[in-house]
């Protein structure tokens, strides 16, 4: 008898054929009922992946029932490019919307045709709530001219929220929230707020999110040509730069940091967006990684903006939008920028910020 063997005549670490059948049939039920009980309640099983994919396949059931009109428009010409001036596709094969590199009209009818609602998102908190008369003038004339959109406007004082008379299918939504002492812990809680709503209310509401600053007036058409998965835009005082110049957060101890050998183009944190899926992931790891820079006392150097520029390093936006859509006058009017499509409103920071 081996010396581990027991009284009963089994080995020690080992089990009898009756043990093993009982087991093996216990295992087999468990993995009958766990199979019917899966395939039977997919709706309680469903991870983020799995919602995602639901997304896009429904957007794809949408594309599918789209059938233009007849339409009279210039045929495009393989040979001849609609702009050689500038970039218009990047390495990942994303456009980058400049004037006369899209058709308006079809894809108008397109968006149309998808019923969407866009939602437009801005932050008024202390005396920026001046400037939102303008803002909401202007976006009324230019924003998404002929499409349903939702104004959620951000603010600690919504009875200072302006009437605008808006055209039909277009609705001002006030969220209140709280402000802090600093301009900049605003500025990085703007990820946090756009995170938190997105999950409660707007997947519920809209098809795509646009994210942009209040103090900057529409000054041209703004249209569904920006709409995409995710979108950036190009910063006004980086577009012609190399990436040694861009003022990305360099510090390693950040979590906003980017090496000095990587980074395709500097973004504007005062205009992105996209599906409210791709929004909520984009804001929740930036908002995530501002307060891990909290907790070990760093601040990126352009808050928000630092954050944002480094998700679209390892993300990669879907569409890309030239500086025709966020520009400063104060930069002059270069000959490549055929339009001034979103401009900033001229302001006393120091009067404005912290006030």
């Amino acid at each position: 008898m081996h010396k581990d063997q027991g009284k009963t005549g089994a080995v020690k670490g080992y089990f009898t054929k009756r043990h093993v059948y009982v087991m093996g049939c216990t295992t087999l039920l468990c993995f009958s009922v766990g199979y019917f009980w899966n395939t039977s309640n997919d709706t309680w099983l469903d991870t983020p992946t799995q919602v995602s994919n639901a997304m896009s396949n429904h957007i794809l059931e949408d594309l599918l029932q789209i059938e233009l009109p007849r339409m009279i428009y210039t045929k495009p010409q393989i040979l001849k490019p609609s702009r050689c001036d500038v970039l218009m596709m990047t390495p990942w094969f994303a456009p980058i919307v400049w004037e006369g590199t899209y058709n308006a009209e079809i894809l108008n009818e397109q968006f149309r045709q998808r019923n969407v609602t866009v939602g437009l998102t801005v932050f008024a908190i202390k005396k920026y709530v001046v400037f939102l008369k303008k803002f909401l003038e202007t976006a009324e004339t230019y924003f998404m001219v002929g499409h349903r959109v939702n104004y959620y406007i951000f603010t600690d004082r919504p009875e200072e929220v302006p009437k605008v008379e808006l055209k039909e299918g277009r609705n001002v939504v006030v969220l209140k929230v709280q402000n802090y002492p600093r301009w900049q812990e605003i500025s990085m809680r703007r990820m946090e707020m756009i995170n938190y709503f997105s999950q409660q209310r707007f997947i519920n509401e809209v098809s795509y999110l646009v994210c942009v600053d209040v103090d900057m007036r529409f000054n041209d058409q703004v249209g569904v040509e920006i709409l995409s998965n995710l979108f950036g835009t190009l910063h006004p005082g980086f577009y012609p730069a190399e990436r040694q110049s861009f003022t990305y957060e360099r510090r390693p101890a950040s979590q906003a940091y980017v090496p000095r050998d990587e980074g395709d183009f500097y973004y504007a944190g005062g205009f992105f967006g996209g599906t409210v899926m791709e929004v909520y992931k984009l804001t929740k790891k930036c908002h995530e990684a501002i307060m891990v820079d909290k907790a070990n006392g760093i601040e990126a150097i352009w808050q928000e903006e630092s954050h944002l520029n480094k998700y679209f390093v390892y993300h990669k936006p879907t569409k890309i939008l030239s500086p025709e859509y966020l520009w400063d006058d104060n930069l002059g009017r270069p000959e490549i920028l055929k339009k001034r499509r979103f401009l900033a409103v001229p302001k006393n920071h120091a009067a404005i910020r912290n006030k």
